[in-house]
């Protein structure tokens, strides 16, 4: 069976409404090259079809959306069990995808239900209207494997209210519903038994006018209906004001320390905590940089620069040490390069955002047939 599963309702005008569906439940949908493949060739076959007025983007099975990248098929090239250039060409296509995504010219609905982290964070943020539920769990975790936040983390992170995208980088805190709205991370809450209601209403709306417009129409609808459902505790909104007061340092290294000496009893502060005490000190020292690099960076701009620093990521062994400790061997236990923030060699730091080619793989984004 396929990995990717397209379908294409009919509508009551006569349209049709595209479905694709991530169909690998058992890996919680992770994003694999084939499923990229698929996707953007389809996505591009239906932008160019005028019956074809909106997608619906969802992933097999209750638990994900989508967890993350392909990161073991990865893992095999950066260790020599596999092709060499693989993650150049994994990191390109994932973000020409990401890219037509953020850019495509139909609305697009992404039903964010259950795990959405990394590479599924990519897609649904691409989305026009993206849809949370009462069992959304949303997530940046790079920092614990050696990574940074990319697939357009880059550009969403920057563009949250105050200091959050950052904190949030560094730590990898999760997120519910109602702080994926309040990040603007999500544009509807709709409960999870609203599905397949969400899915009858499009193929009843009537298509003659703004596509747009009938989409928000109909997820205003359910999102109403779904009052009931609603669970309106935002953690991230609720500890707006620390994490402020915590990431308003004159360092990377000096939020670190404010986080870690901060006495709290607070739980979703203590994970904070222990997510950045055992994440990867190479990795707070990339994300943090980066952000402050593609603060003000176009979005085409912000993927040629995550393409170089991911293929850069690849090529040391952080990133596939991380991947080895919480995802091959699973011991948790990774080794990293150093050991503490003050021992990350700045010369070191300033290789990773060094480009690897003369000519970005990207820098024709967006004007590719």
């Amino acid at each position: 069976m396929s990995c990717v599963l397209f379908n294409e309702l009919t509508t009551a005008s006569g349209h049709k409404v595209g479905q694709m569906t991530l169909n690998a439940e058992r890996s919680l949908n992770a994003l694999t090259m084939d499923m990229i493949e698929l996707m953007l060739a389809q996505l591009q076959q239906w932008q160019q079809d005028d019956a074809v007025v909106c997608v619906f983007l969802d992933g097999a099975g209750e638990k994900a959306f989508c967890a993350g990248g392909d990161v073991v098929n990865l893992y095999k090239s950066m260790t020599g069990d596999g092709d060499e250039f693989f993650p150049e060409r994994f990191f390109t296509q994932e973000y020409r995808l990401d890219y037509l995504l953020h850019t495509y010219s139909k609305p697009l609905i992404c039903w964010g239900h259950g795990i959405v982290m990394g590479g599924g964070m990519g897609l649904m943020n691409g989305c026009s209207h993206r849809v949370v539920t009462e069992r959304s769990r949303l997530a940046m975790p790079e920092v614990t494997i050696g990574l940074y936040p990319d697939v357009g983390g880059s550009w969403f992170l920057n563009r949250m209210p105050g200091r959050t995208g950052l904190f949030l980088g560094l730590t990898g805190n999760s997120m519910n519903a109602a702080d994926a709205l309040f990040l603007g991370l999500a544009d509807r809450f709709i409960a999870s038994e609203c599905r397949q209601q969400l899915l009858d209403d499009l193929c009843e709306a009537d298509w003659q006018g703004n596509a747009q417009a009938v989409v928000a129409s109909v997820l205003r609808q359910l999102e109403q209906n779904s009052l009931n459902e609603w669970q309106a505790d935002s953690p991230v909104r609720d500890h707006f004001e620390v994490i402020n007061q915590l990431m308003d340092q004159d360092s990377v290294a000096d939020m670190v320390t404010a986080l870690q000496t901060l006495e709290t009893d607070d739980k979703w502060l203590q994970r904070a905590q222990q997510a950045i005490s055992h994440g990867s000190p190479l990795a707070v020292h990339l994300i943090a940089r980066q952000l402050q690099r593609c603060r003000h960076l176009s979005l085409k701009e912000v993927f040629q620069q995550e393409l170089a620093l991911s293929v850069q990521c690849c090529r040391h062994r952080e990133f596939p040490e991380g991947v080895r400790a919480l995802l091959v061997d699973k011991d948790g236990a990774p080794q990293w390069t150093f050991k503490t923030l003050a021992d990350v060699d700045p010369a070191l730091v300033d290789e990773f955002f060094t480009s690897p080619w003369e000519v970005n793989p990207l820098a024709r984004l967006g004007t590719e047939s």
